[in-house]
């Protein structure tokens, strides 16, 4: 794959100046009314309230050099608010409407933030609930109107409270007096923001886990748009479906990605009933996602398909079996089998064995297209052929179904430490079970590990596994107030340590097998520290050892032992007879029992975020042992633990 680097302007917002410039009719938002109805806004439209904004936030001290809280979904207001944020010189701070009180608390006074927006009265009523946590924040912004009982409540705090539209208005108010003066005042401001100022501070767990603030540069981004062009072929005037929270890393740079490309950003959310509908009013050429909307929609696909029964039923699971048949056959043709093992594919040989199946397939396939797979399409809006999948692993049966039906949809990979994309599918060869073609500006390699440990940096070459070691400008300025932190992911010749294992192929794509680090990263995209959810569990009496799992799964689940004289004790106080300590682990008076304690501790009053709740658990009889499952520290060795016991880790999640 040949790349071409493009060049850019040295920062974000001197980036849209320049799209604005270029293309100030086409529309930049999309974004509904009270009525349900989408409005429309340009460049030119969103270009003059930024810079309104920006004079706005100036006039009440935002000033360069700030970090800013934002705490809000994605909404047109937010990409307001980030640009003005980014024209004065300031960074945001940003997280969603689904954080606990503790952690928006946390966040906001960690990173030093005297301003804040809110979405609505509920997210600044966490702030409220204990004011004293976060002494630094004086002044607050709120995109929604709140109650005269919750301003009275702010102010009583020691807040000044704004609102959105109101500030806005004011900004206007400022530019008009000389438009062309003002609007050069901001501009100006502009210019003084160097490519290695920091544009965003993206926290990677909550207040249970280390705090590590992700100071993201300007240059990250600009870094990766410079090549983007070779991965994501839209075009001016697409449209992008935004669903996913703006304050994870993948979406940010899709914000980024619609200016760049002279796209617009269409808002809605990521329930079927609310995007469906969307979709087909909007008709949006591309969308992101997470690998778990996928799974559900598939999956509403197949519930429907069910619901209705009978021959049509039928006709579904055979054009979906052939359409996944086919999809095979015509990579084995054009060569796009990942070559995964250390001897290269025959890519001949492939095109041989390939050649006559496909052919065949070739007109049920076309029928299916027909009668069935354009229908599906048909419900994206009828103008989607490429989507997007990134925040966790794709599941290989959802891939192949998608597949099957003629959505090419493209994986990666990357981190938040890496602004993210590390590797992205190319769309003219997706190539299944890989996450694609290591991005330019990259320099990546596989080297040798043991538990996580580098054992040296030199590259082993494709076909075999090892810790991932990137380099490269997207790679993130270090953790906000945590050089500690910073350096032990990254060296002092810039590798960052991804903490991900994986195989690079003959293609230079990457297959990733595993996570040397201890993050479990769902399917949704959050990131959970398991070692402070087992911490947490080994407080009870009850509980001698605890592995939480739950890697690109739905929810957590955990592996308990069981601390065994504590558990006969409690049977024999309440008659719970069994006969051995096995049969009694089945009991249902002894899984109640480990139920409650698990929601005793992890709940949100002890700071646990929902998506850190444990569904599923099962009671392991043999204590964990040095030599087996236990170092000879007796630190747990995890990927020991999922290879003994990986039915009972599979039983968690069937």
């Amino acid at each position: 794959m040949k790349f071409t680097k493009r060049t850019l302007p040295k920062n974000l917002p001197l980036l849209l100046k320049e799209r604005v410039s270029q293309c100030p009719n086409v529309y930049l938002q999309a974004s509904k009314d009270k009525d349900g109805v989408f409005q429309y806004y340009t460049y030119q439209n969103f270009y003059e309230s930024v810079i309104a904004f920006a004079h706005a936030l100036r006039s009440i001290g935002v000033k360069r050099g700030d970090n800013i809280a934002l705490m809000s979904d994605n909404r047109r207001e937010w990409f307001i608010t980030d640009y003005a944020i980014l024209c004065l010189g300031a960074a945001d701070v940003p997280r969603g409407c689904d954080s606990m009180g503790t952690e928006m608390r946390f966040i906001t006074s960690y990173a030093d933030c005297a301003f804040g927006f809110f979405e609505n009265e509920r997210q600044l009523c966490k702030i409220l609930e204990k004011k004293e946590e976060v002494p630094l924040l004086k002044t607050v912004i709120l995109f929604d109107k709140m109650s005269a009982e919750n301003e009275n409540r702010a102010k009583d705090a020691g807040l000044s409270l704004y609102y959105f539209d109101d500030l806005l208005e004011n900004g206007r108010k400022i530019v008009s007096e000389n438009p062309d003066e003002k609007k050069k005042e901001i501009e100006d401001e502009m210019e003084k923001t160097n490519p290695d100022d920091v544009a965003t501070m993206i926290f990677t767990s909550g207040t249970t886990g280390t705090p590590k603030g992700v100071m993201l540069t300007h240059n990250n981004y600009i870094s990766q748009l410079s090549v983007i062009h070779d991965f994501i072929n839209c075009k001016e005037g697409d449209w992008w479906m935004t669903i996913l929270p703006v304050w994870h890393v993948f979406e940010r740079l899709i914000q980024y990605v619609a200016v760049h490309m002279k796209c617009g950003l269409a808002y809605s959310k990521p329930a079927a009933p609310i995007l469906l509908p969307d979709m087909a009013a909007i008709r949006p050429q591309w969308i992101c996602g997470v690998p778990r909307l996928w799974e559900a929609l598939a999956s509403g696909v197949n519930r429907a398909m069910k619901k209705t029964g009978g021959l049509t039923l039928r006709l579904f699971n055979f054009f979906i079996k052939t359409g996944s048949a086919y999809a095979l056959m015509r990579d084995y043709v054009f060569g796009n089998l990942p070559q995964i093992k250390v001897k290269k594919r025959c890519r001949l040989l492939d095109s041989i064995i390939g050649f006559i199946p496909w052919i065949l397939l070739w007109p049920l396939h076309k029928l299916g297209d027909v009668l069935v797979f354009k229908k599906i399409r048909s419900k994206f809006g009828g103008r989607i052929s490429i989507a997007i999948s990134g925040g966790g692993a794709l599941q290989k049966d959802v891939d192949n179904f998608y597949r099957a039906i003629g959505l090419n949809l493209l994986e990666g990979y990357g981190m938040s430490e890496t602004a993210p994309v590390v590797s992205f599918r190319d769309y003219r060869h997706p190539r299944p079970g890989v996450v694609g073609v290591v991005f330019p500006t990259f320099e990546l390699r596989i080297v040798e590990e043991e538990h996580g440990v580098i054992k040296s940096m030199n590259h082993i070459g494709p076909g075999k596994q090892g810790l991932i070691v990137v380099r490269s400008p997207q790679v993130m300025k270090g953790y906000y107030k945590r050089p500690d932190l910073t350096e032990k992911v990254l060296d002092k010749d810039g590798w960052l340590n991804t903490g991900d294992l994986g195989i690079m192929t003959h293609d230079n794509e990457i297959k990733i097998t595993g996570r040397a680090k201890d993050t479990i990263v769902l399917l949704d995209g959050e990131n959970i520290e398991p070692s402070v959810i087992e911490g947490a569990l080994l407080a009870s009496d009850f509980i001698e050892s605890v592995m939480v799992v739950g890697q690109d799964k739905k929810y957590l689940g955990a592996l308990i032992v069981p601390s065994k004289d504590a558990l006969l004790s409690y049977a024999a106080e309440n008659g719970i007879a069994s006969d051995d300590y096995e049969s009694l682990l089945k009991e249902e008076k002894i899984h109640s029992l480990f139920e409650k304690i698990i929601g005793e501790i992890i709940t949100s009053a002890n700071g646990f975020r929902l998506c850190e709740k444990i569904y599923k658990f099962t009671l392991i009889p043999k204590p964990f042992e040095a030599g087996v499952e236990l170092s000879a520290k007796l630190e747990m060795m995890r990927y020991k633990i999922a290879e003994i016991y990986k039915n009972e880790i599979n039983s968690l999640f069937e």
